[in-house]
Formats: C-alpha cells, structure tokens, sequence
C-alpha cells in the first residue's frame, strides 16, 4: 500500500470519529455545568495521558518496528507469539497500575490539579470520576497493540474506526443526559468511558481475529523480545510523549487560575487536535511500519522519499488548518460551543487559546512525520533526550506567559514549544544522514505558504464580508461558517494547483493503488 494511500484510509475514519468528537463536546459544554465539565476533563485527561505515553506513545513507538521485523523476517506466526508475550505482561503490569492508582488517586489528583484543592466538592467529584474513568487505560493498551499489530499489515481500516465507539457512548449518554434519563452527568460519562474502552478492545481484537494474527495468552514472562521492548520503551515514554506531557502540565497550571480555564484550554485543544488527529495521528501511523519495512530491506532511497512526502503531506494540510483556526477562531467557537452553559464570555476566552494552539499546529504534525525517523531505526533515546529539553522550556515559558496571558500564555507556551520540538528532531535527522530534504519539498513549501496566504486574506474578508449572518441565529450562522471555510479551502487548493504547490495528478498517483 502506498503511503498516500495508508494515510487516506486512517484519515477517512479518523475524520468520522472526530466529527463525533467535535458532537460530543458541543453536547458536554451546552448541557454540563462548568465546575462538573471541569472535574470531568481532569478525570478523562488524566487515563489519556498514560493511553498516550505508554500505550499509544512509547508502546507503538517501540512495538510496530520490532512487531513488523518479525513479521517481514520470521512470518505471521512468530510475529503473533511475540504478540502474545507482550499482551500477557501488557495484561499483568496495567492491571496492577489500574489498582494501585485507583487507590491512590486522592494523592495523585493534588499532582495533577492542585488548584481544585481549595474546593473540596470539586475536589472530591474530579477523584471520583478519574477513578471510574481510569480502567479504560488497561483496554486501551490492548486495543493500541492490537491496532499496531493490525497496522503492520497495511490494515488500517478497524484501528482507524475503533474512537468512534467512544464518541457514540458519549453521545448516546448525553442524550440520556438532556432527557432526564440518567442524572449525575458526570458520573454518567465516566462509566462511558470505560465502557467504551471494553468496546474499541473488543472490535479491533475481533479484526485481529479475522487477519489470523490474534494471540494467545500465554503465563506472563520476560522474554528475550519482552526485554528489548522495554528496552525500547522506556525512553520511549517521554521521547513520544512530549506534547502530552505539555498538555498535563498546561493542565496542573490551569487549575491554579480562574474557574473555566481548564475548560477553556481543553475545548481549544480539541478543535485545533481535529487537523491534528486526522493528518498527524494518521502519518505517524502509517509511517513507522512503511519505514521499518524499507529500512529493513535496505531501500533507504525509498524511506528517504517516504519520509520527505509525509513532510509535504502533512505541511499541505496543516498550514491552511492553522491559518483558518487562527482566523476563525472566535466564530468557531462561538457557533459551535456559544450556548446553554457556554455563555459568550466563555467562547471569547476559548478562542483565544485557539489562536495560541493554532500556531503550533504545523509542528506538531511536523513531529509526527520526523519522529518514525528515528523509531523505525529503534532509536528511542534520541527522542526522549529532545522531549527533556522541550518539557522543560514548556514548563518555564508557561508559567512565564500565564502571568500576563492567563490561560492563553499556557496555550502559546506549548505551541512554541511544539515548534522547538521538531525543530530539534528534524536538525538532528539532518545531521545523521537519515533526511535530505529532495528538491520537490523544497520548491513547494514556500508555495503552500504563498497559497495559505492568500487563502487567510479571502477568509478575513468573508468574514467580515458576512459579519452580520455570523451574529446572527444559528440557522444564519452554520450556512455562513460552511460557506467561508469551503471557500477558503477552495480557493487554497486552486492556488496551490496553480502555482504548483500541489497538483491534482500528484493526490491520484499517491492514492493509487499498487499493482500486485
């Protein structure tokens, strides 16, 4: 499958899930209280933290490269039995994690938001839900090693499409929510949660089943091959995780301002991860098995061109989504989110830490290109040497710029960053010789600016061009919002096309299938 191809297919389900996203929050933010939406954000960011760090982040990061080794070297099936070693430790270490934090979480919860400390009702209510909430990390892991198992074999399809069950259980519980069949909203979305967590396990082990690579569970031990994960692991943790671990610590300083400001970054956070999770989650995905592959066969020509047009893919998409966030970002907001409990005050305060996210947007796809460089060649420690340096800068520029910016200082210290970020990991893949930048990157870059520029200038004028239709009902405001950001993303892909920043003969050939 060609990488064009690999990363339309997870873009296509991402993007469905992510709608559904997009749903939910609108329903949590109209319809839950903002102390409640506050606990509960805390509470569901807390297991997505570790499902991102270790299962998602530094597990993928170490098990597709060696998962996908042994099955282009030693086939299906020892593939599945160092697949079924890694599940019974999986199974064992995030049980007894579950536990052990589920007991502690009083403790921990003072790391995590100590300004809710002050509020006890508050206080007690972001422990509870965290602790119904966090069993869905113990499904999550499986269902992310199921998914890079599944990945190895250039199918893409079930992984992509499992968040979609999260966002169905969130919605069908806010419906129940709205109708009065179900009180206590948040304790109603924390069991979603982990309920949804055993669903998205169960569908991609299902398909695991179906490609004939689900294993069994044998007695957990230290394998040969169990040891070189861990190996790999390790500095995996933060070496993957550097912006999720700058997303916690935006969070533990939001908790010290005003109340809302929790709420304001996550809802930010969350439009600007729509581009993010759709284009950066679905290179990353794509391209570390494609590369173990080349590089195991010794095509470095080939993985160096594999690399340079995930860049390209992901610098077309993200510069224009990051110039309509930051252009956009208060009609956004106030029409997706300005109602019920979200009154305008609050859609004001959100939009401005938009347009702080927003600007790191392209860096952080960025890194979800560069960084398969380095962990397809197992090399982890590198990474994580780089996420040291930039959790660190995040923590002292955060607290820097929040006593002047509040919560949007926050925002714009992880943006800035983000761009730290893959400026260190692209220079360093520079140095080693594993990415030249090839001729065809470098001619359209500046033209994919050029385009994204003239695209900001028409959307600035529509907007104010239809500025009374975006003030106006929400039946004037939807048709006006579609119609600027269709014209915008128009008129980006036209000049692009033009002035040969993307051409249309380049998106079928990438598409294309291979021939057998």
């Amino acid at each position: 499958m060609s990488l064009g191809r690999a990363i339309a297919t997870s873009c296509t389900h991402t993007m469905m899930s992510r709608v559904l996203g997009l749903v939910r929050d609108i329903l949590i933010t109209g319809l839950v209280p903002t102390p409640v939406t506050d606990a509960f954000f805390v509470a569901f960011k807390f297991p997505n933290l570790f499902r991102r760090l270790f299962a998602e982040g530094a597990f993928n990061a170490a098990f597709v490269p060696l998962f996908a080794g042994r099955l282009t070297k030693d086939g299906v099936s020892e593939a599945r039995r160092f697949g079924g070693e890694v599940a019974a430790i999986m199974v064992t270490g995030m049980l007894a994690f579950t536990v052990i934090a589920m007991a502690a979480m009083p403790w921990l919860m003072y790391g995590i938001a100590p300004g809710f400390a002050d509020e006890s009702e508050k206080f007690a209510l972001t422990v509870e839900l965290t602790r119904l909430t966090f069993p869905y990390l113990m499904f999550m892991a499986l269902t992310a090693m199921a998914s890079g198992m599944l990945n190895s074999l250039e199918k893409f399809a079930a992984a992509a499409a499992a968040p979609i069950l999260l966002n169905i259980a969130f919605i069908v519980t806010l419906g129940l929510v709205a109708f009065k069949l179900l009180g206590a909203p948040g304790q109603a979305l924390a069991w979603a949660v982990s309920l949804a967590g055993i669903g998205q396990f169960v569908w991609v082990a299902n398909a695991c089943r179906r490609a004939g690579i689900l294993p069994h569970l044998p007695r957990p031990r230290v394998t040969p091959g169990v040891k070189r994960l861990f190996q790999l692991m390790v500095p995996g943790i933060l070496g993957q995780g550097a912006m999720q671990i700058n997303m916690l610590v935006d969070t533990i300083l939001a908790s010290l301002l005003a109340e809302g400001s929790v709420t304001f970054l996550f809802i930010a956070d969350r439009l600007n991860q729509l581009p993010l999770g759709v284009v950066g989650v679905s290179i990353g995905v794509a391209l570390v098995p494609m590369l173990t592959r080349q590089l195991r066969a010794g095509n470095t020509t080939d993985a160096m061109q594999t690399q340079n047009r995930a860049i390209e893919i992901g610098l077309l998409i993200s510069l224009p989504a990051a110039i309509g966030l930051i252009v956009l970002s208060f009609p956004l907001i106030s029409i997706l989110y300005g109602r019920g409990e979200f009154t305008p005050d609050k859609a004001l305060a959100t939009a401005h830490a938009l347009t702080a996210f927003a600007i790191g947007l392209p860096a952080y796809i960025l890194t979800r290109s560069l960084a398969p460089g380095f962990f397809a060649r197992e090399d982890t420690v590198t990474p994580f040497r780089i996420s040291v340096v930039v959790v660190l800068v995040n923590i002292v520029l955060a607290v820097i710029l929040m006593q002047f910016l509040q919560h949007v200082g926050i925002a714009l210290a992880t943006a800035l960053t983000a761009w730290l970020n893959a400026g260190l990991l692209g220079t360093i893949l520079y140095r080693r010789g594993h990415l030249t930048l090839d001729s065809r990157l470098l001619n359209r870059v500046p033209r994919m600016a050029l385009a994204a520029l003239v695209m900001a200038a028409a959307i600035w004028w529509l907007s104010e061009f239809l500025a009374v239709p975006l003030a106006g009902r929400v039946w004037q405001q939807i048709p006006a919002l579609v119609a600027i950001v269709a014209a915008g993303g128009g008129l980006y892909f036209a000049v692009g096309h033009v002035i040969g920043a993307a051409r249309l003969s380049d998106l079928k050939t990438a598409l294309r299938k291979p021939s057998a």
